[in-house]
């Protein structure tokens, strides 16, 4: 059994454990320079900062990101016509997104020019929400799908063993605790994805664009954390 100390490790080693507590650090860099910048504004600069540094650190690490959509559709494009329909639509977006985010990267680091970086960002955006709405669905569907088989497990217990049926439920249950953490995370991405494409007073709030960052990299923290 692996302690915490462990743990930590395994998860620091997984390219979405770094960018989970890298993107911790961009938007709590975010929040102490929104709360910062009247009172204390060198303190405020050096937030902003730190801020800038760890999303284009999260633009590095996510380089070739994009060929885990393009693997999923290959290997696993799901077990039903609907599931395939919504797994091509979903990696479909997503890919879009970290594709054009190496574009986007380049152009803010002055590799290609700067001129590129918003319409660059406004693709990436606009493909990270399209695809985040067909995994959400996914999730919302395998949710349904979970109660439904929860309740038939518990109405035919008294034809299994019971810890047979202890199992089965536990199962399921964790299964939608992850999915409800992965739906959390989906939507606080749209949020952040909605302030690129269409940038309006509440998405644009650094409380909001905040709030929403730390929602989505806790819900990867727990979902990625080992459970061993």
């Amino acid at each position: 059994m692996n302690d915490t100390v462990d743990k930590l490790v395994i998860f620091l080693a997984k390219r979405d454990g770094i960018d989970k507590l890298v993107k911790t650090f961009q938007y709590v860099s975010k929040l102490v320079h929104w709360h910062a910048e009247a009172a204390h504004p060198d303190a405020a600069h050096r937030a902003k900062k730190w801020e800038v540094a760890s999303g284009l650190s999260r633009k590095a690490f996510r380089s070739g990101r994009f060929l885990t959509g393009f693997n999923a559709l290959r290997r696993n494009p799901g077990s039903t016509p609907t599931f395939r329909l919504l797994g091509v639509l979903a990696n479909a977006g997503e890919m879009v997104y970290f594709f054009f985010d190496h574009f986007l990267w380049l152009a803010r680091i002055g590799v290609l020019d700067a001129k590129l970086a918003r319409k660059m960002s406004f693709i990436s955006a606009f493909g990270e929400s399209f695809g985040y709405i067909f995994f959400i669905i996914i999730d919302f569907i395998m949710i349904k799908m979970g109660v439904e088989q929860e309740r038939k497990l518990v109405a035919d217990s008294r034809k299994k063993p019971m810890e047979e049926v202890k199992a089965g439920v536990r199962k399921i249950r964790e299964d939608r605790v992850m999915r409800l953490m992965a739906v959390a995370a989906n939507v606080a991405d749209l949020i952040i994805a909605a302030a690129d494409i269409e940038p309006n007073p509440f998405c644009n709030h650094a409380v909001t664009l905040g709030i929403s960052g730390l929602v989505s990299a806790w819900a990867g923290w727990y979902r990625n954390w080992p459970s061993c």
